[in-house]
């Protein structure tokens, strides 16, 4: 099979590191062709194709992967339901359609296959010992893609913190700190005070595997980074970002206030979405940190957008500042 040209597969391409590894691909030179189960997007230009299909469907996959040279592994059943029992046979597609086209399987990781245990520094081999069914199954996936590797399919997995940025959808930024579309008159933190905190940059987690990506034949078959992103050693560091966004657009400082476990905890059995919230309340408790050496071995540097450039960013792609800068906004003196 002839993989000499640079085309990715990028499975969950509407959603948040999905659409950014699309984004970044494109940027860097690639073909895109991008799976998805809605309408096909409007075209974008000559080096992308949207297809019709569902990551479900080997059938699908195995299709839409044919003479790719990389297949972007970042979808999600739809509306998270039932992630635990579709998540796996997922995967099982885009290994099937790996190992058919001798295909390099791009992951976006987490911390979730890691308990405390492995905490505070957290290196790629730790022991992976989960406190949660996510966890569990986190540990699954990556145990299947050590083992595609050993069958003709290359896999890049970078793991990262609390993913943040002007697109992304469902993270602790847009569900947690601050509401979507609407303005910021409090921002609602869930650590535990002087508990330190990791987050990634969307963009910067996606240029960085494009990075990887374009040096992949001289990686191991199984490679695992990690990003050392935003390290929150307080819990101030990012609150204190959003506010400096906030008071600069409006002029109007927001409120920090405490995140509300104990209404998670009486809605919880009601809400599967508050369900998953509780189950990762100790990465809030526990301090947690990525040592990025071996990235940083690899390529030089890592790619890290200043926090209050990302968060700015961040809230401008979700709309909360959309209209309240206060050069325009009336009654607001200009400075």
């Amino acid at each position: 099979m002839d993989n000499t040209k640079n085309t990715a597969l990028v499975l969950g391409a509407t959603g948040g590191i999905g659409g950014e590894m699309l984004r970044q691909l494109l940027a860097a030179g690639w073909q895109v062709r991008a799976l998805t189960r809605g309408e096909t997007p409007p075209p974008r230009g000559d080096r992308i194709e949207w297809l019709r299909g569902d990551a479900l469907s080997r059938a699908d996959v195995l299709a839409a992967a044919k003479g790719c040279a990389v297949i972007v592994h970042a979808v999600n059943p739809p509306g998270y339901r039932h992630w635990g029992r579709l998540v796996l046979p997922m995967l099982d597609n885009t290994i099937a359609a790996a190992i058919a086209e001798n295909a390099t399987i791009v992951l976006p990781g987490t911390v979730y296959n890691f308990g405390p245990d492995a905490f505070p520094v957290l290196t790629e081999d730790a022991q992976q010992r989960p406190l949660t069914r996510k966890g569990a199954i986190r540990v699954a996936l990556e145990a299947r893609l050590e083992w595609a590797a050993t069958q003709g399919a290359r896999v890049l997995i970078v793991r990262a913190g609390d993913f943040f940025g002007p697109r992304a959808g469902n993270n602790w930024f847009s569900q947690g700190l601050v509401k979507p579309g609407q303005p910021v008159r409090s921002i609602l933190y869930p650590g535990a005070p002087g508990v330190g905190h990791q987050w990634s940059y969307l963009p910067d987690v996606a240029r960085t595997m494009v990075r990887l990506l374009a040096m992949r034949a001289a990686l191991p078959a199984f490679a695992r980074f990690h990003m050392a992103g935003h390290w929150d050693h307080d819990g101030r560091q990012m609150t204190g970002a959003i506010a400096r966004a906030v008071e600069q657009a409006t002029g109007a400082p927001p409120v920090i206030r405490r995140f509300p476990w104990w209404l998670v905890a009486l809605a919880s059995p009601f809400v599967a979405t508050l369900r998953e919230m509780r189950e990762m309340r100790y990465l809030w408790q526990t301090p947690l940190s990525m040592d990025n050496a071996q990235l940083l071995a690899v390529l030089g540097q890592e790619a890290h957008t200043p926090l209050d450039e990302a968060v700015r960013a961040t809230l401008e792609g979700m709309g909360n500042l959309k209209a309240t800068d206060k050069k325009n906004a009336p009654g607001l003196p200009a400075r």
